[in-house]
C-alpha cells in the first residue's frame, strides 16, 4: 500500500498534455517573423472538469546569454557612452501569455520561483554595483528588448475552451536569435502550480543564411577577410556608378 500511495496521489491531480504548432522554425532571407501556436489539453482526474477550472500560463523562453548594456548621455553636446552594466545571464527571448493577469493567479514568491512575468526574470547582474544601479539597468534591458519584440507579456493571451482545451499564439519577430527554445506550460489554481510540462522548439537558420553562419563560426578569419573584400568591392562599385552619372 505504501508503494501504491504515490500512484494514487498522482491520479488525483490534473495533468497537462502540451504541444506546439512547429518543433522547428527556419529562418531564411525572406523571414519576416512568425506566430508559434502553443496548445494542449488539461486532463482532470476521472475526466470531471471542476466548476472553476484551473488557469493556464505558457512561457516561450530562448537560450540564456551574457549581455552588456551601455547607457548614453549628452556630454558637451555629443552623445557618449557614460555608464554600463554587464549581465551574466539573460534570456535571449521571453514571452509569457496567461488566461488571466499573473497578479491574479500567483503571489510574488511563486511568480519569482517559476520566473512568471518580466519583473520576475532572474537576470544575474555582473555584481559589484549598488542595488539601485542594477535595477536601473535591468529596467533598461527590459525596455530595450520589449521594443525589439524579444520580450512580451500578454495577460489574456490564452483561450481556454470548456476548461479543458487551451491555445496561445506567440509572436516570433524577424530578429529572433537562433537556438533551442523551451515552451513551458503551467496549470495554476488558487495560487498553486498544480502541473507543469515543457516542449523544445528549435529556431535556426537554413539555406544560404545557415551556410554563412557556419562559415563565420568555424572560419572566423576567412569570413572577416571576405567581409572586408566585399565592403571594398561594393564601395568601389558605388563610386564608379557615381562617376558615370557625373
Amino acid at each position: 500500500m505504501l508503494l501504491a500511495l504515490p500512484l494514487l496521489t498522482a491520479a488525483t491531480k490534473p495533468e497537462l498534455v502540451p504541444d506546439v504548432s512547429a518543433r522547428e522554425v527556419e529562418i531564411r532571407y525572406s523571414f519576416t517573423g512568425a506566430q508559434l501556436l502553443l496548445f494542449g489539453a488539461v486532463l482532470y482526474p476521472g475526466g470531471r472538469v471542476p466548476n472553476r477550472p484551473a488557469d493556464v500560463v505558457v512561457v516561450l523562453r530562448g537560450p540564456d546569454q551574457p549581455i552588456l548594456i551601455r547607457e548614453k548621455s549628452k556630454v558637451a553636446g555629443i552623445w557618449m557612452n557614460t555608464d554600463q552594466s554587464r549581465f551574466r545571464s539573460a534570456p535571449s527571448f521571453y514571452s509569457v501569455a496567461s488566461s488571466r493577469p499573473l497578479r491574479d493567479l500567483v503571489d510574488d514568491r511563486t511568480a519569482s520561483i517559476y520566473e512568471l512575468g518580466l519583473k520576475n526574470l532572474q537576470l544575474s547582474p555582473g555584481g559589484g554595483a549598488l542595488p539601485g544601479h542594477e535595477r536601473h539597468f535591468e529596467a533598461g534591458l527590459l525596455e530595450l528588448r520589449r521594443g525589439q519584440g524579444l520580450y512580451a507579456e500578454n495577460p489574456r493571451g490564452i483561450e481556454v475552451t470548456n476548461g479543458v482545451l487551451y491555445r496561445a499564439a506567440i509572436a516570433i519577430p524577424s530578429s529572433v536569435p537562433v537556438g533551442t527554445y523551451t515552451a513551458e506550460t503551467f496549470l495554476i489554481d488558487h495560487g498553486r502550480v498544480l502541473a507543469a510540462a515543457t516542449r523544445d522548439v528549435k529556431i535556426g537558420k537554413s539555406g544560404f543564411e545557415r551556410y554563412v553562419a557556419l562559415v563565420a563560426r568555424r572560419h572566423a578569419f576567412v569570413y572577416g577577410i571576405a567581409a572586408i573584400l566585399l565592403s571594398l568591392g561594393l564601395g568601389w562599385a558605388a563610386a564608379a556608378a557615381f562617376r558615370r552619372r557625373g
